[in-house]
């Protein structure tokens, strides 16, 4: 037989969909399909605009009111509260906590993070797994678990002073936590210390998404590990160095619950964060106008140290 005389095969006839009863499905138009993804998403929209958004309205209004927040009758205060703010010396000695425990904090767990998950990318290491589960198990602890068992090894008579007393040290009554000049670096080293495991997760993460022609060129050209470390590694971490940056700095000013839990913010004011500072005003001195002016300045912090941060990290990429 011929192949050009074969009978041309014609497409079948379409088949109109039916749903579960056996009845013609019902054709959706483009004016029909249109909000249904706002359904999905108006869930969300509620939640954030509808408690977030007018959370931060309702605190910038207050924050313009002379109001201990019990009276019924608020007076308004205009901006005289944010004047305050700028001539209060508890508010720039929390920022000042602030600068110091941010840098602290971020930088010692971003190395130590880093070196971490380059030394356990390798397969050199034995039981890997479980060094894993060990720096990250302090990631999921509850503030108050940490904060009580570190009152209690940090006490001059805890396990710590004990510790460098029996090396030789001379530290038998040291009070980590009550000592004005050492309280606010034992908060940054708790701190330093339970979330070190987050910055190795994601440092490791990363580092097993990189492209390994490039290590291997490299050791062809016959580059050191510090050659290699430093051109060819930390740059592909670029993005990762820029998320841990940005959340260290806004978790650090977030600072509020390890602070609370072990020192409330003394002895002094030696370890006062701008969260405590804001409890302080609004549940002990009742101050609930200069602590939703405070608020709004924390918002603005945050808005601020989040644009310089993604800003440099585009500038970086360019």
């Amino acid at each position: 037989m011929n192949r050009n005389s074969a009978p041309a095969l014609e497409a079948p006839p379409p088949v109109k969909r039916r749903d579960a009863v056996g009845t013609p499905a019902v054709p959706t138009g483009a004016g029909q399909s249109k909000y249904v993804p706002w359904l999905y998403i108006l869930p969300v929209l509620i939640l954030v605009v509808g408690i977030v958004y007018v959370g931060i309205g309702y605190t910038g209004w207050v924050s313009t009111l002379d109001w201990n927040g019990i009276d019924p009758v608020a007076e308004p205060a205009g901006l005289a509260n944010y004047t305050q703010i700028t001539t209060d010396p508890a508010f720039w000695q929390t920022i000042t906590h602030f600068a110091v425990f941010a840098l602290l904090t971020i930088t010692a767990q971003m190395a130590l993070g880093l070196f971490m998950a380059v030394l356990l990318s390798g397969s050199v290491v034995f039981a890997r797994t479980l060094y894993k589960i060990v720096l990250f198990l302090p990631v999921i602890l509850a503030p108050a678990v940490i904060a009580t068992a570190f009152r209690s090894l940090l006490s001059p008579q805890g396990s710590l002073n004990a510790f460098l007393t029996g090396i030789g040290l001379p530290a038998s009554d040291i009070a980590w936590l009550a000592d004005p000049h050492l309280a606010l670096f034992t908060l940054a080293a708790m701190n330093i210390w339970q979330w070190t495991g987050l910055s190795f997760l994601l440092y490791q993460a990363a580092i097993a998404q990189l492209d390994q022609d490039l290590f291997e060129a490299a050791a062809l050209d016959g580059a050191s590990w510090w050659q290699t470390f430093s051109l060819v590694l930390l740059p592909q971490l670029r993005g990762t160095h820029a998320i841990l940056a940005l959340t260290g700095c806004i978790g650090a000013l977030k600072t509020f619950d390890i602070v609370y839990l072990t020192t409330g913010g003394g002895p002094g004011r030696s370890t006062e964060f701008l969260t405590t500072y804001i409890y302080e005003q609004v549940i002990e001195q009742f101050h609930a106008g200069y602590s939703a002016a405070l608020s709004i300045v924390l918002v603005i912090l945050a808005l601020l140290l989040s644009t310089v941060q993604i800003r440099a990290y585009r500038f970086g990429e360019e």
